[in-house]
């Protein structure tokens, strides 16, 4: 009965240890996290008759998941899954915008939400206790989840339109960011940085708008920790 229970408690012994090797050899290599970034977000016309009139404030939040490319974590893939709430405000001269507000001038203030994927080479300092610096370039997907529009036209107001139907099913574009990374416990690191991103891709569909190419660009203070 003795010899049982010694090898049952050495089975069990080893069995933790595996376990434990396994689980340090997967923060060795991934690193899992979560953000929180206000941003500015801005609808860029490119065609005369479309005239941006103001930003927006916005928000994105989700995961981060670094993949590291080395053993000390100098190198590392930078991606997530991320909302995004973004937009802003347009102006349309006659002619341009959605078929029913098309005859006059009208104003339009965007109100966008995505799921965004980022992927990025990320370049960062190790140290044990100090502050360890990043930087990051790379590119993102974005696919729309939602598309609201206010729209004042001839003194009306048509609130909450739905414009998702009417937009590129699709954004891609490049990012940029740097920051910090400074210790808070034992395996806890805190984020502070800042990231913009420049779509490449038409926001509006161009048929159904007749305005050219809209690109959306952001600039964020990123917010986050890692656990």
């Amino acid at each position: 009965m003795k010899r049982i229970f010694l090898l049952a408690l050495t089975i069990g012994m080893v069995q933790m240890g595996m376990a434990q090797s396994g689980y340090r050899t997967f923060r060795e290599k991934v690193r899992l996290g979560f953000k929180l970034d206000p941003m500015i977000s801005i609808l860029k016309p490119q065609e005369s008759g479309v005239n941006r009139n103001s930003s927006k404030a916005g928000l994105a939040f989700g995961v981060m998941a670094d993949f590291n490319l080395n053993e000390t974590g100098n190198y590392a893939l930078a991606s997530g899954f991320n909302v995004v709430l973004g937009g802003s405000k347009l102006k349309y001269d006659a002619g341009k915008g959605l078929g029913d507000f098309k005859a006059s001038p009208a104003e339009y203030n965007m109100k966008l939400t995505y799921i965004e994927i980022p992927l990025a080479l990320k370049l960062k300092t190790t140290s044990h206790n100090d502050i360890d610096w990043w930087g990051q370039f790379g590119t993102y997907l974005a696919f729309p989840v939602s598309g609201r529009a206010d729209i004042i036209s001839l003194n009306q107001t048509f609130d909450r339109v739905n414009i998702l139907p009417e937009m590129n099913r699709i954004n891609i574009g490049m990012l940029i960011g740097a920051g910090i990374e400074y210790p808070l416990g034992e395996t806890l690191k805190g984020v502070v940085g800042v990231t913009y991103q420049n779509g490449f891709v038409d926001v509006t569909r161009n048929a159904k708008w007749n305005d050219g190419k809209v690109n959306m660009n952001s600039f964020a203070l990123r917010l986050g920790v890692y656990f």
